[in-house]
């Protein structure tokens, strides 16, 4: 038997995951949570073989998760399911030790067929994806850029942004030009639009 989380912030599509997953024979849903600042704590407490994430979620993002969860539990399978096919996003995935990367419209008998081939140690990857991550090529941003683009995004002006990040403020400014003319933006708004629909934040 598989045991499963499932850490998704819509309930009424984490149930629905949840109700045709436990109709496969070989899978049991071990634990069911809202939130990314979750997933640790819940993996500890029910003895998991497979977490599945999404990776918009409140308190954490589900790539913020699996870095975690790779430092803590390095033989965890993990399964990215996301509404967001951004090619960005699986490079990152991967790249932080996703054992598969699937979007939320795949068949329910495509994401059990998943669950047991990254428990068997196989790497699962929605093909069309993969073929645009890699045409796309890796994001241009640094970590620091990228930091800095993700606090600009919730609003934060210069001075916010250095006081939350430990810079100074001529270092943020630095560092936004340098992600504005990356991505191609005109200004700091469209940088963060760009650098989110690309997957790179």
């Amino acid at each position: 038997m598989i045991r499963l989380l499932l850490a998704e912030d819509q309930a009424m599509v984490r149930e629905a995951l949840a109700a045709l997953l436990s109709l496969e024979p070989d899978i049991e849903i071990a634990a069911q949570v809202g939130r990314g600042d979750e997933v640790l704590d819940a993996v500890a407490a029910h003895q998991v073989d497979v977490a599945l994430l999404d990776i918009e979620m409140p308190g954490m993002t589900g790539l913020d998760a699996l870095e975690g969860l790779r430092a803590a539990h390095p033989g965890l399978k993990v399964v990215i399911l996301t509404t967001f096919g951004r090619p960005g996003y699986l490079r990152r995935a991967m790249e932080s030790g996703a054992d598969a990367f699937l979007v939320k419209d795949a068949p329910a008998a495509q994401l059990a067929d998943a669950v047991r081939r990254v428990r068997a140690g196989e790497r699962v990857i929605d093909p069309a994806l993969a073929a645009a991550a890699l045409a796309e090529g890796a994001s241009p941003l640094t970590d620091r850029e990228r930091d800095v683009l993700a606090a600009a995004r919730e609003g934060a002006g210069n001075a916010e942004i250095a006081g939350a990040l430990h810079l100074s403020h001529g270092t943020v400014r630095n560092y936004l030009s340098t992600a504005i003319q990356k991505t191609g933006a005109r200004n700091r708004a469209e940088a963060v639009r760009i650098a989110r629909d690309k997957g790179w934040l």
